[in-house]
Parts: structure tokens; C-alpha cells; sequence
């Protein structure tokens, strides 16, 4: 078997290296890389199988590169992405590597007529969009509505779309979710993105080696002709982590601090943090993968207990008074233009709006913690009333798809069609369609009356529809959920009925919003 990796040197690129190579039935493994320095940080960790690698540079979206690195290979790879915070300063090489690349990369598959290889493309949790406690738990089929100003999740939505809808016979779309990695910290302490964690935001995590251990296994159950488009190819899934990695942003940044004897109490204020607009949820199918693959091995603190021991130095945070830390550490990145208090000073009120509603709602936040209602704590995140945590983690509340989603591939037909269209406030305009023929491309109409092509699979299994952020670089949810009811039943979650804006990107992605 021939492999061919994008991304390779990224955070789960070179774990993924570390489980592929030494598969004995792995002939050679090619990466694209697109800077020395990439290739330097794959040979740095890669030693002992480097004869198994072959090297070729340049860039994903290059349609000439991308077709050397498909030369006899068997199964590619996609985990190629520019993720934040570096994708909310560098949004020209975001949308290459996460919206073009995969359609390169699909379009030169698709040319291969005999012995066609299989894709895996990996995609990301971020293109559900913002939740929390209304609709804890999300699944593949679910609406995807990137948060406003996140050039990651829209990025990426896209990209997924181009798999989706490609000639590629053989594909599987695997949605990442939230990733610990063993330079997280050190990079989270350098930019305002972590400023960005809703303290009642739902997150599941996976460790890179988890997910790197899900590629290797699929591998090897696709060398033992275990996998076909019954069970693997041709679908969708989450992957998730162990039930244990279910946690809050409080949570989640408390862990983390832990390994210095800190909290999150200790090194935040209440308002330093965004209200919404994040990104995160528990997963209900992440079983899917899991029975067919068995990866999940590690849980958050079993990786902060990793972490810790691999920088023993860390140790001596747990000494250093806590104030003083965070005068140090997180103080100064208040003033990071990716920060929400940054944004408060510098007046960005496109930003402010919808991050926390309005500059009311940010300057109205309680100081002091005591006053803070936290999910975690049983209270109401939104008055404060007495809640049960355990029951709603324990509680899958399923969001109503326009059609009945437990339906077989097979049994899906034309009113199934019809009424997904509806419930999005479009139509379907195909007038004849054969009972579970879900790969076939049918035309649709939006609600705003565009029409356009798409698989049945794209939009009642993955959960896509045509809305402007597949074209432009906006955001017009409030103005799409008043008839949208699939939208509707998770963006009032968090946003009131009556908001009318439109968030966007000008020319040079300067962030603005306006009245609709």
C-alpha cells in the first residue's frame, strides 16, 4: 500500500507518520510539504522510517504538485488546514489550503480513471458553529452554521462541500473535533484566540495520537478489505474522544492550568472571555467510529499528566504566586488584537456584537466570579436559576432534520427530498427521484430562490444547504433562521429572534456587521 499525506508536518500530521510508517504493509508514504522548515520538523521526528518517505514540495492548491503526490498511491490523506489563531491573520493562506486544496485534490482524483485512490479528508467540528446548554449534544445531518467571523469553520465548510460533491468514488469525510496536542499551551499563552473559550461552551476533545491511532487502524482494516461504502467510504463522521472528555471552556482551561496548581478562576476575570460565538459541542454518534475502530485511548488528564511530565519545569508554576502569573501570562494578551477586551478599546463593534450581543452585554459582565453563573456550578447560564449539569450531559436532545434521519440510505425518498427543502424554507426541484438514490445530484432551490445542484447525501446526511457564506465571506444567519426552521432550532439558541445583522468580510478582512 502507497500512502500520500497532506499536512503532514502539522499537529496530527506527524503523529499520523509515527502510526503509518511502521505498518509492514506500508511500501512508501509521500508528503507534500511547502517550506523547508516543514520538511526539516517531518525529518526531525521521522527517523527511523525516513527511507519509507518520499518528499515533494509545494502547494496544496497546485493541481500539477498534487497530481506527482497521487503517483501510485493508494489512500490519500487530507490533513492539510490552516487552523487559528494563524487562520484569522493569514486568510488568504486559510482559504488556499482549506477550501482550494481539497477541491485540487478532488479534482485530480477524480481524473484517475483506473485504480483511483481513496480520500480520507479530514474536516472540523468548528462548521456546526456556536452551542451550549439548549443543544449540548450534536451529530452528523445536523445544520452547519460557522460563527460569525470565523474564517476556519467557513473555510472548512466549503472544502468539506467540494468532497462532498466531488467524482471521487471512494471517500470519508472525518469531522475533528476540538484536539490536545503537546505544543497546545505554549501556543495558546501567544495569541487572544484562547480568549475566545466560552466559559459554558460545550467541548470534546481527542489527543493528535488518538486520532493519528483512528488512521492507522483504518488503514489496516482497509488492507484486510474490511471497509466498503456500507460501513466506511462514502459517509460522514465525528470523531470524538472518551465520554470523560466531555467538558466546559471553565473546564477545559482549568484543566490546563492544573498542571501549575492553578485554575481558571485564578487566571481569568469573568469578562475577559467571549459569551458565544465559539465553536464546540458533545458528540452523540462518536460511537460510529469508535466501535469500527477503537482508537479512543486517552483521556484530558491523562494528556495534562503527559504534558507535566514531559516539561517537569512546569512544576515550578505551582510556587510562583498566582497573581503574579497572570500579570505575566495572560494580562498582556489582553492587548493581542485577537482578544475581546482589545476589541472593546479599539471599538470593534462588529466584533463585540457578536461575540457578546452587544457592548452593553460585555460591559455588564460580573467582575468578580462570585456572581458568575456557571453551568458547571448547576446554575442557568442565562439567570442564574438552579440547573442540573449532570442531567443535561447526560440528556441528548436531537435537532429536527425535516425528515427522519434514522431512515436507511435505501428507504430515503422523494418526500424525504422535499420536505429537508421545505424545512430550509427552499423547494426541490427535481421532479422525479429513485428511492435511496442519495449520490445522484438533484436540484434544489434556497429561500432565496438560487438554485443549485447537490447530492441528496450532501444535505440530508452531512448537513449542508446553500446559504451566501458558500460564496462570500458572510454571515447572514438572523436574517436566514426567521425562515429557516432547521437553522432556527440552533441559532435562537443564542441569538434573540429579533437580531438582524449581517456580519462580513470587506476586501481586506476587516470584520464588519450591519442592520438588515
Amino acid at each position: 500500500m502507497r500512502v500520500t499525506i497532506y499536512g503532514a508536518s502539522g499537529n496530527m500530521g506527524i503523529p499520523a507518520l509515527k502510526e503509518i510508517l511502521p505498518l509492514d504493509f506500508v511500501d512508501k508514504v509521500t508528503v507534500l510539504y511547502h517550506s523547508d522548515k516543514c520538511k526539516k520538523r517531518i525529518h526531525k521526528k521521522i527517523k527511523k522510517y525516513k527511507d519509507k518517505l518520499i518528499y515533494i514540495k509545494g502547494s496544496v492548491a497546485s493541481k500539477d504538485v498534487i497530481k506527482k503526490t497521487l503517483e501510485g498511491s493508494n489512500i490519500v490523506i487530507n490533513l492539510a488546514a490552516v487552523i487559528p489563531p494563524l487562520s484569522d491573520k493569514k486568510t488568504t493562506q486559510a482559504i488556499e489550503a482549506n477550501q482550494l486544496g481539497p477541491q485540487v485534490i478532488c479534482e485530480a482524483i477524480s481524473e484517475i480513471k483506473e485504480n483511483q485512490p481513496k480520500l480520507i479528508h479530514i474536516s472540523t467540528m468548528a462548521i456546526y458553529g456556536n452551542r451550549d446548554y439548549k443543544h449540548i449534544y450534536g451529530e452528523v445531518g445536523d445544520p452547519l452554521l460557522p460563527s460569525p467571523f470565523d474564517i476556519y469553520a467557513i473555510t472548512k465548510m466549503r472544502g468539506e462541500l467540494e468532497v462532498l460533491e466531488s467524482d471521487v468514488e471512494n471517500y470519508a469525510v472525518l469531522r475533528q473535533t476540538a484536539i490536545l496536542y503537546d505544543e497546545l499551551m505554549m501556543k495558546n499563552i501567544s495569541d487572544g484566540l484562547m480568549f475566545h473559550t466560552c466559559f459554558n461552551a460545550p467541548l470534546e476533545w481527542v489527543t493528535a495520537e488518538d486520532s493519528a491511532i483512528l488512521l492507522r487502524n483504518i488503514l489496516i482494516k482497509e488492507h484486510k478489505k474490511e471497509l466498503n461504502q456500507s460501513n466506511f467510504w462514502k459517509k460522514v463522521f465525528n470523531i470524538g474522544g472518551p465520554k470523560e472528555n466531555r467538558l466546559t471552556g471553565y473546564e477545559t482551561l482549568s484543566k490546563g492550568f492544573g498542571i501549575i496548581g492553578a485554575s481558571t478562576k485564578q487566571f481569568f476575570k469573568p469578562n475577559y472571555n467571549a459569551t458565544k460565538n465559539f465553536h464546540g459541542e458533545f458528540f452523540a454518534d462518536n460511537y460510529r467510529l469508535e466501535e469500527l475502530f477503537h482508537y479512543e485511548k486517552t483521556t484530558v488528564d491523562d494528556f495534562w499528566h503527559h504534558v507535566l511530565k514531559k516539561n517537569w519545569y512546569f512544576v515550578f508554576g505551582r510556587i510562583v504566586p498566582k497573581v503574579l502569573l497572570r500579570k505575566m501570562i495572560i494580562d498582556p494578551l489582553l492587548k493581542d488584537s485577537n482578544a475581546p477586551y482589545y476589541w472593546y478599546k479599539h471599538n470593534d463593534e462588529a466584533k463585540i456584537i457578536a461575540y457578546f450581543g452587544s457592548k452593553e452585554n460585555f460591559e455588564n459582565i460580573p467582575k468578580k466570579w462570585d456572581d458568575v453563573s456557571l453551568l458547571i456550578d448547576n446554575k442557568n447560564p442565562d439567570n442564574g436559576e438552579e440547573i442540573s449539569y449532570k442531567d443535561i450531559a447526560n440528556t441528548i436532545i436531537k435537532i429536527d432534520k425535516g425528515f427522519d434521519s434514522s431512515k436507511k440510505n435505501e428507504d430515503i425518498d422523494i418526500d424525504d427530498l422535499k420536505s429537508v427543502a421545505l424545512s430550509h424554507g427552499g423547494k426541490l426541484i427535481t421532479s422525479t427521484f429513485n428511492k435511496g438514490d442519495i449520490f445522484t445530484k438533484v436540484e434544489w432551490e434556497d429561500q432565496d430562490g438560487n438554485r443549485f445542484f447537490a447530492r441528496p447525501n450532501t444535505i440530508l446526511r452531512a448537513g449542508h444547504w446553500n446559504n451566501p457564506s458558500y460564496k462570500s465571506l458572510v454571515w447572514d444567519f438572523d436574517r436566514l433562521a426567521k425562515k429557516d426552521k432547521i437553522y432556527a432550532s440552533v441559532w435562537y439558541d443564542t441569538h434573540a429572534k429579533d437580531e438582524n445583522n449581517l456580519y462580513y468580510f470587506d476586501e481586506d478582512f476587516k470584520a464588519h456587521y450591519k442592520k438588515i
